[in-house]
């Protein structure tokens, strides 16, 4: 299985240079479920900048746009990170190393 990425939302200025509902935030979540169905997951939200070759009108941006450019603007590094910690979130499903409460 994969991680699975999505936006949850982007934050747009209505106009700025001269250009109407620029995305300046993107908020995502990242998730996977194992086949014995134990997930890990994150969020989290990431400004981005898109110059004027980058530019996509607001009513024609797709997802995989927004989550390529979140990636883009995370970095290739943060997001091995954000992948390798769901991954540590399934493990630890998998085989505890720590549990909680109480013991009455």
């Amino acid at each position: 299985m994969a991680v699975t990425w999505k936006v949850n939302s982007m934050d747009r200025d209505i106009t700025q240079d001269g250009k109407v509902d620029v995305v300046t935030t993107i908020h995502w979540t990242a998730s996977e479920t194992d086949s014995d169905g134990n997930s890990g997951s994150s969020y989290g939200s990431v400004g981005v900048t898109l110059g004027s070759s980058s530019f996509v009108a607001y009513k024609d941006i797709t997802e995989a746009d927004a989550i390529g450019w979140a990636k883009d603007a995370l970095g290739s590094d943060e997001v091995a990170e954000i992948e390798a910690n769901i991954a540590s979130q399934i493990a630890e499903a998998k085989t505890p190393t720590i549990a909680s409460g109480v013991s009455w």
